[in-house]
């Protein structure tokens, strides 16, 4: 902890939020042995735990990227991901080798005797020294007594929260439109979302405060918590806002689950190509600008340890690693590795040594260099789709009037209309040109352009449902060879369609090369306007 956060308060208790489950938790008879076993001198026979000497493996090693191996470019060049090769054209690449020995030379090193045995469920204890140093320098928690424990990605440290906080019965609040998956684990234990309307910033306090007021206890048990986190629409919630949602939930005494995988890929406003903003060549910030610059977490503002926060390796290192971090107040920490010394254990070895030793080699300012790389990346990329949108349709920019229920409300909404490339089709110029096709709001953070199909104007629709369309859209477009995420996946429930009648693509800039991305995209306005004339 550092100095600052004596003059913090303590968490208060909020142990009457642990479900059934969690609170029947013991100990693990067998884990609560290995406070002892690293006692000096201390002859352990007591653990089923296998001799280093009999594991294959004489070391890991890699060869790991320097910090500041990204470009600081600000467009996507000619030959899409040029900028990796160029790394070691030169003869000289900007890379490092780590190695991770079977046993230590010096004290402290890390080692594979180590970290490929049975170990703590809370987790290595270097990588839990670097998730104290990111949250009290990043996210700087507004209570003294805040911990850090592992979990094996945000997806299992979700279903650690949801069964730490969650009976049978109970209902979760969350936005309209949600990460699926963070739905579908509640299914089989019959926790249900509960949705709460949004606007361009996410979720809405005061939406929050009507469903809080008129919470049917008996229906839907006591109200545990909220999430947070905005996958699919790409929303960025300014701390005003964090504020008023914090205060509801103190109010109602409501537990938020910040689960925040995005947090590091903040890409900021879209300008276009045209836009004097866009061509500035933006200079690396120095380090507090850059942490300043970022949306502060709600731990910036939790002063009564209410917020379980889950960061997560999988977008700022890589999925496969399986590995991130809770924050939360210690008697919730406690309680989460109850369950996970039952059930996932300690996080993977090989990624806890490999994330160690980068992290290490690169220090705490390094892992940010390079989430500031990441970002350039990502606004890239969010800019390039975005272009292509441009370039195969006529966009036009206009604020949504504040509608009360739709996730666009008070944004710079662009309006897709056909582009008529040929004047001598007059009446299609007539008939099609002033059509919308889809409306988006460019994402400002995140991986994905969040698409709202205007299915209204479509001949069929009232002889066919919403859902019918967007799935048939899906399908044409499937056939062509471009797959969207179908939006009927982050519904929170089936009445969002009431609510929300058009349909809604996630389309994703994370991955594909630039020439695929408009391809696709060149792809995709040739079948919707095709779709829409039908």
């Amino acid at each position: 902890m550092s100095s600052i956060d004596e003059k913090l308060p303590e968490s208060i208790d909020l142990t009457h939020h642990l479900s059934a489950f969690a609170k029947a938790r013991p100990l693990s008879p067998l884990k609560g042995l290995q406070k002892y076993w690293g006692k000096p001198g201390i002859i352990s026979l007591a653990g089923g735990l296998p001799s280093p000497d009999v594991f294959p493996f004489s070391s890991v090693g890699a060869d790991i990227l320097l910090p500041n191996a990204f470009p600081s470019q600000t467009e996507p060049s000619k030959a899409p991901l040029s900028w990796l090769w160029n790394l070691f054209s030169s003869g000289k690449p900007k890379t490092v080798p780590i190695e991770i020995p079977r046993h230590a030379s010096t004290p402290g090193q890390l080692d594979l005797a180590t970290v490929l045995q049975y170990s703590m469920a809370s987790g290595q204890p270097k990588l839990l020294d670097f998730a104290r140093e990111l949250t009290g320098k990043v996210f700087r928690p507004g209570y003294s007594d805040w911990t850090v424990l592992a979990h094996v990605g945000n997806t299992d440290g979700w279903m650690k929260a949801v069964l730490t906080l969650c009976n049978p019965g109970e209902g979760v609040l969350t936005s309209t439109w949600t990460y699926p998956s963070a739905l579908a684990c509640m299914l089989p234990y019959n926790i249900k979302a509960v949705p709460v309307d949004m606007d361009g910033q996410g979720m809405r306090a005061d939406a929050l405060r009507e469903v809080l007021a008129n919470w049917d206890a008996e229906a839907r048990g006591m109200p545990r918590r909220v999430v947070l986190g905005q996958n699919p629409t790409g929303a960025t919630m300014a701390l005003g806002r964090k504020k008023e949602i914090y205060d509801v939930c103190v109010e109602f005494d409501v537990i938020i689950v910040e689960d925040d995988p995005y947090y590091f890929l903040q890409e900021g406003p879209y300008h276009p190509p045209s836009h004097p903003a866009r061509n500035e060549r933006k200079g690396e910030l120095d380090l507090q600008a850059y942490i300043d610059h970022l949306a502060p977490s709600y731990l910036r503002i939790d002063y009564e340890g209410r917020v379980i926060r889950l960061d997560t390796f999988s977008k700022t290192i890589a999925p496969g690693c399986r590995m991130g971090w809770f924050t939360c107040n210690p008697k919730f920490g406690e309680r989460l590795e109850r369950q996970a010394e039952t059930s996932t254990q300690a996080p993977c070895g090989f990624s806890q040594a490999l994330i160690i030793s980068l992290v290490e080699q690169w220090g705490f300012e390094g892992f940010l260099r390079w989430t500031q790389g990441l970002q350039t990346q990502y606004t890239v990329r969010r800019d390039f789709i975005i272009d292509c949108l441009a370039d195969e349709f006529d966009l036009r920019v206009g604020v949504v009037a504040n509608s009360g229920v739709d996730c666009f409300t008070g944004c710079d909404v662009y309006t897709a209309y056909p582009k008529v490339k040929s004047t001598r089709i007059f009446e299609e110029k007539k008939l099609f040109n002033d059509q919308e096709l889809l409306s988006f709001v460019p994402p400002t953070s995140g991986m994905f352009v969040w698409l709202k199909l205007n299915l209204e104007q479509h001949p069929q629709y009232g002889s066919k449902s919403a859902k019918e369309l967007e799935w048939d859209l899906w399908v044409e477009l499937a056939e062509a060879g471009v797959l969207f995420g179908p939006g009927q996946m982050f519904a929170a429930t089936a009445t969002v369609e009431d609510e929300e009648p058009a349909g809604h693509f996630r389309v994703s800039f994370s991955n594909a090369e630039f020439n695929t991305m408009k391809k696709a995209i060149s792809i995709f306005a040739r079948v919707i306007v095709k779709f829409f004339r039908a």
